[in-house]
């Protein structure tokens, strides 16, 4: 009985020491409709003065928010910005990201997706800053107006470049 607790204490350390590294693959899901999470999220917008919407793609900030998630997005003063929070920036590559800052730098903040294991090559500052994510709306990633969502713009939550 005691070889077998060890055994079991052991493969207990094992797996935990092997998801310390773990990437999360899982997105966040509910069964609301994409349209239904966007048609809330375009409300909440409306309502905050230079809020915009913005559809994720990808899965660095997972399980934050990936694939199918919906992002409002307010605009800040680059002064305010702080560690942990998450933002919306241009990088050199002219794409769209939304990464979290994680540490300040010369120039600008370092930004990166919580499941990539380099920090971007852009520093976020206040000439490529789009804002802060203020709220996040999960959904189950169908939606019947394609056409409608793919007018929204999208935000990259991929690996660092």
């Amino acid at each position: 009985m005691k070889a077998m607790f060890r055994a079991l204490l052991l493969l207990t350390a094992i797996f935990g020491a092997g998801m310390a590294r773990a990437e999360f693959t899982a997105r966040p899901m509910t069964a609301i409709s994409l349209d239904t999470v966007l048609a809330d999220a375009q409300r909440l917008a409306e309502a905050r003065p230079g809020a915009q919407v913005l559809r994720i793609e990808g899965k660095s900030m997972l399980p934050f928010f990936g694939e199918g998630s919906v992002v409002v997005v307010k605009k800040i003063d680059p002064v305010k910005l702080r560690a942990g929070m998450v933002v919306v920036y241009t990088n050199r590559f002219g794409e769209t990201v939304a990464h979290r800052l994680v540490a300040a730098g010369q120039g600008g903040w370092v930004a990166q997706g919580y499941n990539n294991e380099q920090a971007d090559s852009t520093l976020v500052n206040s000439e490529n800053l789009i804002g802060v994510v203020y709220a996040t709306f999960h959904s189950n990633g169908c939606s019947n107006l394609l056409a409608a969502v793919a007018s929204i713009p999208a935000a990259l939550a991929a690996p660092a470049r």
